[in-house]
């Protein structure tokens, strides 16, 4: 997808972080935007910062773990602009614990932010974008724990994974039908957001995030630290991914030191050999 001007971006977890920088970059390259979030308040002033025109702006608040209002997102994106053509499916929560301490609500949580929220947007969005047969692209959001496994993070990295298998499917899926139709999935390491305190925005029907264990708290200090310590910023991260989308680039991998962590582990699994777990969990 290489001519952004004058299309409809729309983008999930756009309140900050990386959603945020997405839509900065659409915005400078013409685009319109449908910009969405589970946190209303945020999500308005996240739109009143970029400046956009208001015609060319839709902000539309919510839970996208629910299929449902996913799907009255889609509807409001196309009864506002008639059209989709880059679809972010963008937002994800995070947090830190022995897989043993995620609770079943938990899992919930997480799984369904991250993993459900890109199938719910592929089935709502997918077919009228691929109906419009004009040339559109899916970025769905994965992580480096989409690639590689680190401790502490069980829910996060088989969400994450999840998302890379489902891009992937879907890729070949389109590519058979010789759809116009593109897709890749964003991979990035550790960046300076606020993924570390995706509790404070967690719904109320999976209850409160409990204390971390004794065990666990180390690991949760070293994600706050991880993520604050990133070395490139949200914008760094979505300019490169619009940049791989213009060539219809499919794996998004921003830090480059990723490359050699996934060799690895396909080497160790092509030998069957027990795999070497990293020593920081490599989320954004």
């Amino acid at each position: 997808m290489q001519d952004f001007s004058d299309r409809v971006a729309v983008i999930t977890g756009a309140a900050g972080g990386i959603g945020l920088a997405l839509a900065r970059q659409a915005l400078a390259r013409g685009m319109r935007l449908v910009l969405s979030d589970v946190d209303a308040a945020a999500l308005d002033a996240a739109g009143r910062s970029l400046g956009a025109d208001p015609a060319r702006l839709l902000t539309h608040a919510a839970d996208v773990s629910r299929d449902a209002e996913v799907a009255a997102l889609a509807d409001a994106a196309f009864a506002r602009f008639g059209a989709v053509h880059l679809l972010c499916n963008n937002a994800g929560v995070g947090f830190s614990r022995l897989a043993v301490e995620h609770s079943a609500a938990d899992w919930e949580w997480v799984i369904g932010v991250n993993l459900f929220a890109v199938a719910h947007g592929i089935r709502h969005f997918l077919p009228r974008m691929q109906a419009a047969g004009a040339r559109a692209h899916v970025l769905n959001t994965a992580s480096a724990a989409g690639l590689v496994s680190t401790p502490g993070l069980a829910a996060y990295n088989a969400s994450k994974q999840g998302v890379v298998a489902l891009s992937e499917t879907l890729r070949a899926e389109l590519a058979a039908q010789r759809s116009p139709i593109g897709v890749s999935v964003l991979c990035p390491a550790w960046v300076p957001t606020a993924i570390h305190a995706s509790s404070r925005a967690r719904p109320e029907r999976f209850g409160a995030t409990a204390p971390a264990s004794e065990a666990s708290r180390p690991y949760e200090q070293g994600m706050e630290h991880a993520v604050l310590a990133g070395r490139l910023s949200a914008d760094d991260i979505a300019r490169t991914a619009f940049e791989a989308v213009a060539r219809e680039q499919f794996y998004i991998l921003p830090h480059s030191r990723i490359g050699q962590a996934v060799q690895e582990r396909f080497a160790e699994i092509a030998a069957a050999a027990v795999p070497t777990a990293p020593s920081r969990a490599p989320s954004p």
